[in-house]
């Protein structure tokens, strides 16, 4: 009978490499919101054993007068924030690897070379299966022009297909952005419940005709409220900040995805006679 075998750790080891390296290569939202949600949560756990006196107070609402530690509306922002970075470094990593495909010289880049119908289809098994619905720009442009130049032998075709595809492209672009969009939303409208809540917290402290009412206790509240606010439109105009970078970012390569298709693949295409 033979022995057991034992745990292979360095298959494993390989394979949570790979899994990492794919992970940066081409993340995925799903997996990036778990992640960045994990990371907020240690985020708000390592500020909690460092941060203490008026600091804890101002970043995390630590000790909390309205809600039990650590559920509260500061650390729920501090969550939300981090979700949003993360999306945010998914659309970078994209925006990194649709770079990488304009250096690939998928097409002639001289000033010489004419492309004849039966040019094409290298070109075109070349990219084939370079790009899905979501990813790869250029692979994308490239073989859909490629693809209706050899059906209709038209270059004016071709490139009327090319123009239409990158319209389609820009706006699925723009509405990739629409959840850090709403995230950086979310954070400042967080910020203004915590200071309506303690706003509402110290009116009907100071109305209730069975205490005498603390000036000092009803000060603190209002802070901690206007602290709030503060805190989340600084961690919305971060957010704002970066989402308008990295938009740039992929909306440039984009366009540089669509120039190079121009000027490589549909201004050497000869239909001939």
């Amino acid at each position: 009978m033979s022995a057991a075998r034992g745990f292979d750790f360095d298959a494993a080891s390989d394979a949570a490499m790979a899994g990492l390296n794919t992970l940066w290569a081409k993340p995925k939202r799903s997996h990036s919101i778990l992640l960045s949600a994990g990371a907020g949560i240690l985020f708000v756990a390592f500020l909690s054993l460092v941060l203490s006196g008026r600091a804890a107070v101002l970043v995390l609402d630590k000790p909390s007068q309205h809600f039990l530690y650590p559920f509260t509306i500061q650390n729920l922002m501090h969550i939300v924030f981090f979700v949003g970075l993360g999306d945010l470094f998914v659309r970078w990593r994209m925006a990194t690897r649709e770079r990488k495909f304009l250096g690939l010289k998928y097409l002639p880049e001289d000033d010489q070379t004419v492309l004849l119908a039966q040019d094409l289809g290298p070109i075109r098994k070349r990219v084939a299966g370079e790009f899905d619905y979501e990813h790869g720009f250029l692979p994308s442009l490239i073989n859909i022009a490629v693809l209706q130049f050899q059906s209709s032998s038209s270059v004016e075709q071709a490139a009327g297909v090319m123009n239409q595809q990158l319209e389609l492209m820009t706006h699925r672009v723009d509405l990739r952005y629409g959840l850090v969009r709403f995230i950086a939303w979310v954070v400042p409208t967080l910020g203004f419940i915590g200071t309506v809540y303690s706003l509402g917290a110290s009116l009907a402290a100071a109305g209730d005709p069975g205490k005498v009412m603390d000036l000092k206790a009803t000060a603190q509240t209002l802070g901690i409220g206007f602290d709030c606010t503060m805190i989340a439109l600084i961690e919305s105009a971060i957010l704002v900040f970066i989402l308008h970078l990295v938009q740039e970012q992929e909306e440039s390569v984009l366009n540089a995805a669509g120039d190079y298709t121009l000027r490589n693949l549909i201004n050497r295409l000869y239909a001939e006679e």
